[in-house]
């Protein structure tokens, strides 16, 4: 595409360039000049494009052996301003056609194309490169993901393009809800596992949704819906994940109401890498006012209600949002309307309008009259976050953040999201353990999450011990494989084995015991500190690790499994092996 655009653009001017130069060599081969001897001479072809060669570069080498003739002379004239008209009219021909918009576009793609086609690792395509996928991106790639990007706005992927991401991202400025969009961003490669809508338009994450489900049928898709109306088109289609960030924030709240802990978990699982485990925070039971009525509103109400919360509305446009009867007109930035309210009686206050600087007025308004609120507000602008930090809020509403764990929760492990709904029915005593557990195993940070599938092609040498007839346990699974009294800095979340007489078709184990069997087709959810994941692929995948951390015996190994290995050693039972 890019050669013919430039074919075609410098055609003319290539043809008078060559129109120019074959004019001029033509010239010097019939005009005659005369030698030293007064005799007549002409130039061959071959002087005379030598001549003109460096003549019309403005080089002048003037070596030629025959003083020219005054014709010959006369031509030359002629031929230096005939080569300058062509190189002038070929050169600004050259200049406008680098600045050709059209030419810029489709280098950018061919170079987009080559980018997605070097992807050797699995891979999700990012549409839209707002606050959420910036954070999605940066978690994707710190934890050994590959991410293509397409965004409409050149001034975010100038944006992706000069951030600190660890590893290049391939990035395009285009509409991906065209469907040839996708297929170059690399939706029909084989490594693509799923594709991410999140672009400002509901309309446009529900053209991405369908033509994924049509191209390939797959494929994961998670799309961001604001709307219950995109919510239940997209489902039609049966699109995978459906992310909702007004109703994800209002059940996480219902959540922290009954199950702090539960909450705490919820974040920290799901976080981006680096992130430390905030304490937790446990809102009141009592009266809550809700400022606000909109969208956000509404699912914070309905959330709330079901918990047995008591709510009350202050809504400055009745008429639009019908809120229910017993509201309050007003936005609650004033004092005599929060008072009107009950403000004094209240336990807990949400900030849930789409203007941030009201958001923040109204907590500022409440804490002035009632300094012991439990207080939330919504954060619509990422560029807010600075402000939202250092305001007196116990939680802060953003729409970005939550969606980004909600997919790094579906993306991480299948088993996450399942695994997060077992700890949510569990209670918050439970959670409360299991927080203390995690972190004696794997600290404060957000630790690293995955799931693994007992199979040949992932496990090869668990897979080759259970045909043996051989056990292996979910404790063989946490030995480290160079010294099998230490244990590595992991934990197994869950396991998920089929069942045929289970309603889901799966029976979900929690925190396995370390003597639990394992069995082919298992599908285990891992937390563990960052590099632990490593130590799990010898042990997983090399015959002679597994019996080692199951018996405590070093199997020698013959020099040519050595050499493919990296090993040139063979290891005693006391040096372990690598």
């Amino acid at each position: 595409m890019v050669t013919s655009l430039v074919l075609r653009r410098m055609r003319v001017p290539l043809l008078v360039l060559i129109a120019a130069y074959s004019i001029s060599i033509l010239g010097f081969v019939l005009i005659p000049g005369v030698d030293e001897y007064g005799q007549r001479w002409h130039m061959n072809f071959f002087e005379a494009i030598y001549f003109v060669s460096f003549m019309a570069t403005t080089i002048g080498f003037g070596e030629l052996p025959q003083a020219f003739s005054a014709a010959q002379r006369m031509w030359t004239t002629v031929t230096i301003y005939l080569s300058v008209v062509g190189w002038v009219y070929a050169i600004g021909s050259i200049l406008a056609l680098v600045q050709n918009s059209l030419l810029k576009r489709k280098i950018e793609e061919t170079r987009f194309m080559r980018s997605v086609n070097r992807l050797s690792d699995n891979f999700f395509i990012i549409c839209g490169y707002g606050e959420t996928a910036r954070l999605l991106v940066y978690s994707l790639v710190n934890r050994g993901f590959q991410a293509v990007v397409i965004d409409q706005d050149s001034d975010r992927i100038d944006e992706l393009i000069m951030s600190d991401i660890p590893q290049m991202v391939p990035a395009l400025v285009a509409d991906a809800s065209d469907s040839n969009v996708l297929i170059d961003a690399g939706l029909l490669n084989e490594n693509c596992q799923g594709v991410v809508a999140l672009t400002d338009s509901d309309e446009a994450n529900l053209k991405i949704a369908i033509s994924c489900r049509l191209l390939k049928k797959t494929v994961k898709v998670i799309c961001r819906a604001e709307t219950l109306d995109t919510e239940a088109n997209m489902r039609s289609f049966s699109t995978d994940y459906i992310i909702n960030p007004f109703e994800s924030f209002a059940s996480r709240l219902a959540m922290a109401l009954h199950s702090p802990s539960s909450y705490l978990i919820n974040q920290w699982l799901t976080g981006v890498p680096g992130t430390v485990l905030h304490d937790p925070v446990s809102p009141p039971r009592g009266l809550w006012l809700l400022c606000g009525y909109g969208r956000f509103g509404k699912a914070v109400h309905r959330f709330l209600t079901f918990e047995g919360v008591t709510t009350r509305i202050i809504e400055s446009d009745h008429q639009l949002t019908e809120p229910p009867e017993g509201s309050i007109v007003g936005r609650g930035t004033e004092a005599v309307t929060l008072r009107n309210a009950g403000i004094a009686d209240a336990v807990g206050i949400v900030a849930g309008t789409d203007n941030d600087t009201n958001n923040l007025s109204i907590i500022y308004t409440a804490k002035e009259q009632n300094a012991n609120l439990f207080s939330v507000a919504r954060q619509n602008d990422g560029n807010n976050t600075k402000l939202f930090q250092n305001a007196p809020l116990d939680i802060v509403m953003e729409s970005s953040d939550i969606i980004a764990h909600e997919i790094l929760s579906v993306i991480l492990a299948p088993l996450l999201a399942t695994f997060l709904k077992q700890v949510k029915s569990h209670g918050n005593d439970w959670a409360c353990e299991l927080i203390s557990r995690l972190i004696a195993i794997v600290g404060e940070t957000t630790p690293d999450t995955w799931g693994m599938t007992i199979c040949e092609e992932q496990t090869p040498a668990v897979i080759s011990a259970l045909e043996q007839g051989n056990w292996v346990v979910v404790g063989d699974l946490t030995r480290h494989h160079l010294d099998r009294d230490k244990k590595l800095e992991i934990m197994l979340l869950m396991i998920s084995r089929n069942d045929e007489e289970s309603e889901s078709g799966a029976r979900l184990i929690t925190l396995p015991e370390s003597d639990f069997p394992l069995q082919a087709g298992d599908e285990i959810l891992f937390c563990s500190r960052e590099g632990v994941r490593n130590e799990i692929a010898w042990i997983v995948r090399n015959r002679n690790s597994l019996h080692y951390v199951q018996t405590g015996e070093h199997v020698s190994e013959g020099w040519i499994w050595r050499m493919l290995s990296g090993n040139n050693r063979v290891y005693s039972a006391d040096e372990g092996q690598h």
